[in-house]
């Protein structure tokens, strides 16, 4: 299995904030507390071990047992279960929504990526243990963004009323949706798995939280993956004091907005807006934000409103319905867990960006940032397809009309750079305007216009030059075409849109493992696997 790597930043694909984190820019150091690196990691895991307490240890332990009950768990991740009861044991995390049978590739990619970081430094500090975290978004509410999944270039999707947090919606109707999938499918060996492994996590299971920790669980059990819901009323006993300053106080408004206006100084857009008060209020059916007006907290578009000891009184008795947003998830997730590292996608890391003095104010450790891995997939054949046609690694991820125009120009039996008249153009035109001024100045206007008249047109027959060549070499240009869309369908990176299933379907159970030996956490580039 032969694999490259390319840059982050010559993808074309990742933001300047990114690309120019990974080169550790000085101007974004205040941003972050420690770069990942296998050194910075074991230092950060001697500053959250004086944070996690022994207490929260072990509500987190009897939260994750009990998560877990109903669960065939594989014994690597029973052993890891054990070993959060452990103090010297700590957490890798990632979270990602609950995508209907995974979502794009990027899930396994991000699961991965906490997987191999966890093997690489439990291999360079063997008296700590490092457990995988796959955090679920059940409490998220947008049912738009995962209710489908991307198959051979269409959509699977899952037709339903949305309302309240996603983990808590029931999986009715999701047989329509199998019966759809496995027309699909075909009846080979790995089609049979894949139909098998829906029905088992959608059918046979309530809701979309039990489903979901059934598929990651069968997909990486092996690993030793933990998956964590934080729709929890045991963990949201633990956050409940900072939802208590976050209603009283709104710190969290102030601090967000001060660092965020710091970045948007450096040129770097806003991910995240803060508002005054990042909670929602959570019941069956219902996740709407806390809104303060006057003296009273009121739930958006509900009857719901308290007054503050009301509000209190709430949150002592009922931890379990107050929801942080994106904003206060990580916080959440850090306050939990005895995490090192976050792994997440260019924008949720572009969040994070705008935290680290909210964490400081509230005497939580920040945790490592990294980029998760990020993978094309790609067959031996489309592999030989482009030594065939002379294409680069670099100049398959160019937008497609300039890969065209790249190739035709690099191939075509006729010179289509005019760079050479352009530049004999202007020199004319230099002696031109020097004899214009040393006669009549209205001339100069003149002049002008017509050099821009002239190289107007150079520009025109080079344009309709490199469109001839283009029908001349049709046949080269449509399978150049046919490549690059093979490899980045819909003209996006592959894993944002094409769903693992596609993969399984022809490489069967080899992929994952595949995957996992191909992916290096702290390589720092994108990797191109060919299978």
């Amino acid at each position: 299995m032969p694999t490259d790597c390319l840059p982050y930043r010559e993808t074309g694909y990742f933001s300047n904030l990114i690309t120019n984190y990974l080169d550790q820019e000085e101007a974004l150091k205040p941003f972050y507390h420690r770069f990942p690196t296998a050194d910075n990691l074991i230092k950060q895991a001697e500053e959250k071990g004086q944070f996690f307490s022994p207490l929260s240890r072990k509500r987190l332990y009897d939260s994750l047992i009990a998560q877990y009950k109903n669960t065939n768990t594989s014994a690597e991740t029973q052993l890891n279960l054990e070993h959060l009861a452990s103090e010297n044991t700590f957490t890798i995390t990632t979270g990602h929504q609950l995508n209907l049978f995974t979502g794009p590739l990027y899930f396994l990619y991000k699961i991965i990526s906490v997987i191999n970081l966890c093997k690489e430094l439990k291999e360079k500090d063997p008296d700590r243990n490092y457990v995988p975290i796959y955090w679920m978004a059940t409490e998220d509410h947008d049912f738009d963004e995962i209710n489908y999944f991307n198959f051979q270039g269409k959509k699977v999707q899952w037709n339903r009323e949305d309302g309240g947090a996603v983990g808590e919606l029931s999986t009715d109707g999701l047989a329509e949706v199998l019966a759809l999938f496995k027309t699909q499918l075909g009846t080979s060996r790995n089609a049979e798995y894949l139909s098998k492994l829906f029905s088992d996590a959608y059918l046979n299971h309530d809701n979309l939280a039990d489903a979901t920790r059934y598929l990651g669980n069968e997909l990486f059990g092996e690993y030793g993956l933990v998956i964590v819901d934080g729709n929890d009323a045991g963990l949201k006993e633990l956050f409940a004091p900072y939802v208590q300053r976050e209603l009283l106080e709104g710190v969290s408004h102030a601090k967000v907005t001060q660092q965020t206006e710091q970045l948007t100084a450096l040129g770097y857009p806003e991910q995240v807006h803060p508002r005054e008060i990042n909670l929602f209020y959570i019941t069956k059916g219902i996740r709407e934000r806390i809104i303060k007006v006057d003296d009273m907290y009121v739930v958006n578009d509900t009857d719901i409103r308290f007054r503050e000891n009301e509000i209190l009184n709430e949150l002592a008795n009922h931890p379990e319905r107050f929801s942080p947003n994106a904003l206060l998830r990580p916080l959440f997730q850090e306050v939990i867990l005895p995490n090192l590292c976050y792994i997440g996608g260019g924008g949720e890391l572009a969040y994070w960006f705008q935290l680290k003095t909210y964490f400081e104010e509230v005497e939580v450790p920040f945790p490592a940032l990294l980029l998760r891995n990020s993978a094309l997939i790609r067959t031996e054949k489309q592999r030989t397809k482009a030594e065939n046609l002379g294409v680069s690694l670099p100049n398959l991820f160019l937008k497609q009309n300039e890969l065209i125009n790249r190739k035709v120009r690099a191939i075509s039996n006729v010179e289509i750079d005019f760079s050479a008249q352009r530049s004999f153009l202007k020199e004319q035109f230099k002696a031109m305007h020097l004899l214009a001024e040393e006669t009549d100045a209205s001339f100069i206007g003149a002049v002008k216009a017509q050099e821009v008249k002239q190289l107007k047109g150079l520009e025109n027959l080079e344009s309709r030059l490199l469109r001839a060549q283009k029908r001349k070499l049709s046949d080269h240009v449509q399978r150049l075409v046919d490549l690059q869309n093979e490899v980045f369908p819909m003209q996006s990176l592959q894993e944002r849109n094409t769903n693992f299933s596609q993969f399984y379907l022809e490489f069967g159970e080899q992929l994952i493992p595949e995957l996992v030996n191909a992916l290096e956490p702290l390589g720092g580039e994108f990797t191109v696997v060919t299978l």
